[in-house]
């Protein structure tokens, strides 16, 4: 079974539609991020809510630069659980800026980061770092949950991950990443959930995107003779 979730972008005002209309997407998502995606919205509600208020400016802004870069402006979401759009944003351990880039990192992708002057927190040169190194990790990894997995914890515990599973699909592999990366991957899944209502390329594996465009474009060759448009079991990959 196709495990589906929310069919409309959520209503601040409605909670019921995050955690009642399970049943209506579109697009599929895969069972074993179903019930972490429900709890998130459910438990985080007020936050995303605060978000959705005065995400307007920063979403348009991002959405040009990331369209700039050819990356999908979805991934403008990583910036929502990398900081709630907060440009001043500061971690423990030396990230800073709405999309929460380490102050080595931010100099080999541009930004001037100095005790006077730290252009992490500028939403649009952040922006232009953060979709370069998007889509420097996607030219690696060729998978948007892999690169996400990738932006939290760096590219070698993705790769250990891969090693120790023997597989490039997150599913299969999550459980040899380190558990922060683990959930950060879910947590983008449930933003973008709740943003938008649905799901899309960049809450697939690579694998269940083509599945997925397959079975709304379905081409003759992938039919299975004598239906009527009916196609093979094996290309819808949901389920593991």
């Amino acid at each position: 079974m196709i495990s589906l979730i929310i069919s409309k972008p959520v209503d601040c005002k409605d909670n019921g539609v995050a955690l009642h209309a399970a049943e209506r997407s579109v697009v599929p998502m895969n069972m074993h991020v179903r019930q972490f995606v429900k709890d998130y919205i459910k438990d985080n509600q007020e936050i995303l809510c605060v978000v959705r208020r005065r995400s307007t400016y920063a979403f348009r802004m991002m959405d040009s630069v990331l369209t700039h870069y050819g990356l999908p402006k979805e991934m403008k979401y990583l910036a929502v659980i990398e900081s709630e759009l907060n440009p001043n944003a500061l971690s423990a351990v030396g990230a800073r800026g709405p999309w929460q880039l380490m102050p080595e990192t931010a100099q080999e992708l541009g930004l001037n980061v100095t005790p006077d002057w730290d252009e992490r927190t500028l939403y649009g040169k952040s922006t232009a770092a953060a979709a370069k190194y998007l889509r420097d990790l996607h030219n690696e990894f060729g998978d948007w949950l892999l690169v996400l997995a990738a932006y939290n914890g760096g590219p070698a515990p993705v790769y250990r991950a891969i090693r120790k599973s023997g597989s490039r699909n997150f599913w299969c592999l999550e459980k040899y990443l380190p558990a922060e990366s683990r959930d950060h991957v879910k947590k983008f899944i449930a933003s973008h959930y709740y943003f938008e209502g649905t799901g899309g390329v960049t809450t697939l594996t690579s694998t269940e995107w083509a599945a997925y465009m397959d079975h709304m474009h379905p081409s003759p060759q992938r039919l299975i003779p004598g239906t009527s448009g009916i196609q093979y079991a094996a290309l819808w990959p949901f389920n593991y």
